[in-house]
């Protein structure tokens, strides 16, 4: 299982490639295109989340200086139940999720867009909190959202996301969040 000095580590990893990604990719020629930091709540639980993006070099429906796009996102969460259920008080979780994202945006990437993506997740434990429970390690993630990024590649946005193993084994009772993100594309 995860301890929160390995969760922290993690972040601090990936801070750090995201750092040297930045001073790598002066040129346009890194994989890493973004990094962001999210805060969620949902019923009776939290998290907190670390992210790194890839940017589709692709562009579909492109028309009056909008397209469909996307990237990918790859991220690390630290999420905490307050009601757990066996009786313990508090359900602490680590998440790595990898999500395919398609966004509706500017053709300048700037301002505002519109996004959805359905991904996959690894949890450290059994999700078992607030009458709910998830019978998997393993879950889809999926979101809508929508934000702007300003003229300084910072964006701010938010989004609707959903966890839930898809039917795979049950109890299935899925989470749901309201999620803030912060982000700086390089």
């Amino acid at each position: 299982m995860f301890s929160n000095l390995r969760v922290g580590k993690t972040f601090a990893a990936l801070a750090l490639l995201a750092g040297a990604q930045m001073a790598h990719a002066a040129d346009g020629s890194g994989i890493i295109d973004g990094a962001s930091i999210e805060a969620g709540a949902g019923a009776k639980v939290q998290f907190i989340r670390g992210g790194l993006q890839s940017d589709w070099s692709q562009r579909w429906f492109s028309n009056y200086g909008y397209h469909l796009s996307g990237y990918w996102d790859a991220n690390l969460a630290q999420w905490r139940g307050n009601q757990a259920n066996n009786g313990g008080g508090h359900q602490n979780l680590t998440v790595v999720n990898l999500t395919p994202v398609f966004r509706y945006e500017r053709d300048d990437k700037l301002g505002f867009y519109g996004e959805g993506g359905i991904g996959v997740s690894l949890f450290s434990h059994l999700y078992d909190n607030n009458d709910k429970r998830l019978a998997t390690a393993f879950q889809f993630g999926d979101h809508i959202g929508a934000g702007y990024v300003f003229d300084n590649k910072w964006e701010a946005g938010f989004k609707l996301q959903h966890y839930s193993n898809g039917g795979i084994k049950h109890p299935n009772g899925g989470v749901n969040w309201f999620v803030l993100k912060v982000a700086r594309h390089f």
